[in-house]
């Protein structure tokens, strides 16, 4: 068995708006444990072309944000880096998404193949899109999930506590950061 940590979303202009601090810091120890035991970390972010060519207006969760967001959210702006506290190393990859879930618009599949990875634990924020999303689309495509509650976080705390209560479990353990780095 290969584990995966992904640490989703981890960028600039998501992760570094206030509140979400506690998140970070439990993502820095999962990063940190992962590292120390041969984990691979797989970053994800989401970030478009120049004019969003990718998103639809259709697209409720991207269309009206495109255009508002001007070229903040294009691939090589400071709003689309993974932040600093978490900046990958050398060769640790860095997979970029056009859509929530990690895998969607994005060769996150092949590259976890490549890896030889079949089990995944996930990071990332929000809890309600991109974790829920990548939750989904892992458990379609047969991996071993796990969830580090405490290294996920949302805008809004009681969709986090009912996903990773009453949701996530259904299809992946869900621990803290400290518990699984026990348990390595």
């Amino acid at each position: 068995m290969t584990t995966a940590l992904l640490l989703m979303d981890f960028q600039n202009g998501i992760a570094g708006r206030p509140g979400f601090e506690p998140t970070v810091e439990a993502a820095a120890r999962a990063l940190a444990s992962a590292r120390d035991h041969g984990i691979p970390p797989v970053f994800v972010r989401v970030a478009f072309r120049p004019g969003y060519p990718e998103v639809a207006a259709s697209n409720l969760a991207f269309g009206g944000r495109a255009a508002a967001a001007g070229d903040a959210m294009l691939v090589d702006r400071p709003a689309t880096q993974i932040i600093d506290d978490l900046a990958p190393r050398g060769e640790e990859p860095v997979v970029v998404k056009k859509r929530v879930s990690a895998f969607a618009g994005s060769d996150l599949d092949v590259l976890l193949r490549g890896l030889r990875a079949d089990e995944l634990v996930l990071t990332g924020i929000a809890t309600g899109g991109v974790v829920l999303s990548t939750i989904r689309q892992a458990a379609d495509l047969d991996f071993r999930l796990t969830v580090l509650a405490d290294a996920c976080g949302d805008p809004d705390p009681e969709v986090h506590r009912v996903l990773t209560e009453k949701i996530f479990p259904r299809q992946a353990a869900v621990t803290t950061v400290d518990e699984w780095a026990a348990a390595l």
